[in-house]
């Protein structure tokens, strides 16, 4: 393991006098500290962007060319161990944004600026141990690799998490299901009427939402029944949620319903959730309630775990009286109610819409909303009627799953793919990933791989690819090409729009592999920052984690020159002009003063 030095300013100060000497030292040693690290981001920018992405100095390996690469990247002081650059709420204070707290604006993405990115490699904490291996990591983790204990204490009452020793232990809790996450969704599949209260409906119910998901435990028990979650919260007063669920190998993102679209496309789910979520969903005349309506496909389901759905006093009534008719006029129905819980149903077409009368709030959208289109996109406060394709064919028209999975969807005719150009997709990328895991070799085990990430998906066929596998798989579609996150999510996988011009919305360390094809072209192409995309990618790797970039020669051979600098080292290399691979772990390191604090 190697160790980064680096110095820190420490004190305990017993008298006054002190105490006023050592707050004029700490400040003029922050000062300097300060002054240090900018000089030490600018300098290493300086020679970031004097190198060549594209001249002499790429094209082979011999040539020295007149490009400069670091030597090193400066490492970030120990307090920003847990930075998410656009999710940073001391930026929000910093730059003094004007954000609407109650519209939850402070909780979206805020990205800073070129000139205000720290440019430097994020350290783990002290003590971080490599993550407990799936499946096992469910229901533990290692407490020094989020040393946070604050939602063991306040949640205790409703078994979230609960601190043994090392490690921090998960026994299926949430606040409305105290006595397990299992038994609680076979009650959902019994309310539905689901056979053998099984949630997957017979693979007919495959993709989940849960929004305000708490440490994801509700996602994380239903992939037993071969049902994936998109499990969301936001970095808000229970902070470290999400990071808990990625550390347990459970999909989840950060974000948050405020006023922007959800990075999803419409008709990606079968099924939402809220147990006791907090969201007000009657403001702003339920823009909420219609953004979950977007995105739930023909016929899906909201299960709404929550004191107004059984209406004990006068403000629970009046709360559940406005919701109930909201619904009604957005054409839900109920399905089931009981106890606590009550299940509401989608129509399969449009003819409810349709019989609705003239004036109705909420109104249809209009009919050149795009409602596929969610990248930087406003929230609307209507109706997304479905294609009309999807109202002839009284649903989705999407396998069951397994089978859903390598069935061309009905949705590759909105892009004029063919299902032989589909299949042939999956042809190309299951012979790829075959020589990637060769390539790896005794480099990895059946569960040295948990998290994996694919920065440019496309039709999702890399992940499609590893289905064999006991992995989960982030796909990530740019938001500048082809929208085919909703093939995606009709194959029955997960994925978000990402512009790679801006960091993602994801703890440092969460992520065990990270697939890179032809996005660092893309980036140059764009004119943004290969050099800050890779700062990125260390940021979200976890130590001793994987990198496949499959692009051009000269890209690859660019990447290869900033290995040292990184601390990553070269797996392997192979291919040649625009068809290149180059493979990397990354190493484990902790900085000196993680490393004296840890003993």
């Amino acid at each position: 393991m190697a160790r980064m030095a680096r110095g820190r300013a420490d004190g305990s100060p017993r008298k006054r006098l002190v105490t006023i000497m050592l707050v004029f030292v700490t400040i003029g040693g922050l000062i300097y500290l300060y002054s240090q690290n900018s000089s030490e981001s600018s300098a290493v920018n300086k020679s970031l962007k004097q190198f060549s992405w594209k001249g002499d100095g790429v094209n082979d390996e011999s040539s020295s060319g007149t490009s400069v690469v670091p030597k090193t990247i400066p490492v970030c002081d120990d307090r920003l161990s847990e930075l998410i650059p656009c999710l940073d709420r001391n930026l929000i204070y910093q730059t003094r944004l004007k954000l609407d707290l109650n519209l939850m604006e402070h909780y979206e993405r805020h990205c800073p600026m070129p000139e205000r990115r720290y440019n430097c490699l994020i350290p783990p904490p002290p003590g971080y141990k490599i993550p407990i291996k799936w499946p096992k990591s469910r229901d533990q983790v290692w407490k020094a690799n989020i040393p946070h204990t604050h939602l063991a204490t306040e949640k205790s009452d409703q078994n979230w998490m609960v601190v043994k020793g090392e490690k921090i232990v998960f026994p299926g809790g949430g606040t409305h299901f105290h006595y397990g996450a299992d038994k609680y969704i076979a009650s959902i599949a019994n309310m539905l009427n689901f056979p053998d209260n099984n949630i997957n409906n017979r693979g007919r119910l495959r993709n989940v939402f849960d929004v305000g998901c708490g440490v994801a435990s509700f996602g994380g028990y239903l992939l037993s029944s071969d049902v994936i979650a998109m499990s969301l919260a936001p970095n808000d007063v229970h902070e470290n949620q999400i990071q808990f669920a990625l550390e347990r190998g459970i999909p989840a993102y950060l974000g948050v319903l405020g006023t922007k679209r959800l990075p999803y496309p419409s008709r990606s789910f079968e099924l939402a959730h809220c147990s006791r979520c907090r969201i007000d969903w009657l403001q702003r005349d339920g823009i909420l309630l219609l953004e979950l309506d977007r995105l739930l496909r023909p016929g899906g389901y909201f299960a709404y775990s929550s004191p107004e759905a059984y209406a004990q006093d006068e403000e629970d009534k009046r709360i559940w009286k406005e919701m109930s008719a909201l619904v009604e006029r957005m054409c839900w129905k109920i399905a089931a109610k009981k106890n606590q819980t009550v299940i509401w149903v989608k129509p399969l077409t449009n003819d409810c819409y349709l019989r609705r009368e003239p004036d109705t709030w909420p109104p249809l959208c209009k009919s050149n909303d795009d409602p596929d289109a969610v990248w930087g996109v406003n929230m609307e406060a209507c109706i997304t009627r479905y294609s009309d394709q999807m109202h002839k064919a009284r649903g989705s028209g999407l396998a069951p799953w397994p089978a859903r999975l390598t069935t061309p969807p009905p949705r590759l005719a909105d892009f004029n793919y063919s299902a032989d150009f589909f299949n042939k997709d999956m042809e190309v990328w299951q012979q790829r990933v075959n020589d990637y895991w060769t390539v790896l070799g005794n480099k990895i085990k059946p569960d040295t791989i948990r998290n994996v990430m694919d920065m440019k998906a496309n039709l999702g066929s890399f992940a499609a690819a590893l289905k064999d596998k006991d992995v989960w798989i982030m796909n990530v579609v740019p938001e500048n090409g082809p929208n085919t996150l909703k093939i995606i999510y009709d194959r029955g996988l997960l994925g978000t729009v990402h512009n790679w011009c801006e960091a993602f919305s994801t703890y440092p360390r969460t992520y065990d592999l990270l697939h890179a094809s032809t996005i660092f072209s893309d980036i140059i192409e764009k004119e943004c920052s290969p050099e800050d995309l890779l700062i990125e990618m260390d940021r979200i790797l976890r130590p001793k984690g994987f990198v496949i970039v499959h692009d051009k020669r000269s890209v690859v051979l660019a990447i290869k020159k900033f290995l040292p600098a990184l601390h990553w080292e070269k797996v392997a290399i192979s291919g040649e002009d625009d068809d290149a691979i180059l493979i990397i772990q990354k190493k484990i390191w902790l900085t000196s003063e993680s490393i004296r604090v840890s003993e």
